[in-house]
């Protein structure tokens, strides 16, 4: 039986956050994981997109069109400009796991996602809640870069990516979270990164380096 177009464009949709997220976990360059950040932004506003085609509905437009000038637009913005002020820090050199066992580590990390998502999916078997493990493995893989990255930014750009992921499995569950909800989650998430760059430059100045290790030496 052919697949419906809803189907084909929401399994394109989850395969790029999938993808951009592991994606995140291979690239050491902050610039270019900024980049595929920004991507990961655009995936998810095609998810939101495809829901509101499927739904007709003028809300999740509207949220569709939110997410992606924060989340494509915006929040990539000033990761850049974060980045700019960091002078030669431009690449994570230290990750406490290397990038082969991070890959490794994906691939376990999507497995444990299909496992615990299971019992979810069965509540509402349907094409959108069939993919929430997708948005379960985004939860985790931003998770694994929040712990194992040393520098501020890659760090926030973890927090980041579990933030895509939980917005994901809220619209893979619900057929979309209202759009009050959405803009008051968004505003925070705006407002965490701009104190999060605030905190970065001040560390900056203060110490001359985000690496977190070295921070530990300074205080020692």
């Amino acid at each position: 039986m052919a697949e419906s177009p809803f189907t084909q464009l929401l399994d394109l949709a989850c395969g790029g956050l999938l993808l951009t997220a592991v994606l995140v976990l291979w690239r050491r360059e902050l610039a270019v994981i900024i980049q595929v950040f920004a991507l990961q932004g655009l995936a998810l506003a095609v998810l939101v997109g495809v829901l509101a085609a499927h739904e007709n509905s003028l809300e999740l437009w509207v949220v569709a069109v939110g997410v992606l000038v924060l989340r494509a637009g915006v929040l990539p913005a000033l990761l850049r400009r974060a980045l700019a002020s960091a002078g030669e820090a431009r690449r994570e050199t230290r990750p406490l796991v290397n990038v082969a066992a991070s890959l490794l580590a994906a691939a376990v990390l999507t497995l444990l996602a299909y496992t615990v998502s299971q019992p979810l999916v069965r509540l509402a078997p349907s094409v959108a809640t069939q993919a929430i493990p997708v948005g379960v493995t985004v939860v985790l893989i931003g998770f694994f870069v929040l712990v194992t990255r040393r520098r501020a930014l890659s760090q926030l750009v973890g927090f980041l990516l579990m933030d895509n992921g939980i917005t994901a499995v809220g619209f893979l569950t619900t057929a979309g979270v209202g759009l009050v909800v959405e803009l008051g989650v968004s505003l925070d998430v705006l407002l965490a990164v701009l104190v999060l760059q605030v905190l970065t430059a001040r560390m900056r100045e203060t110490f001359g380096d985000t690496d977190l290790d070295e921070l530990r030496e300074l205080r020692d």
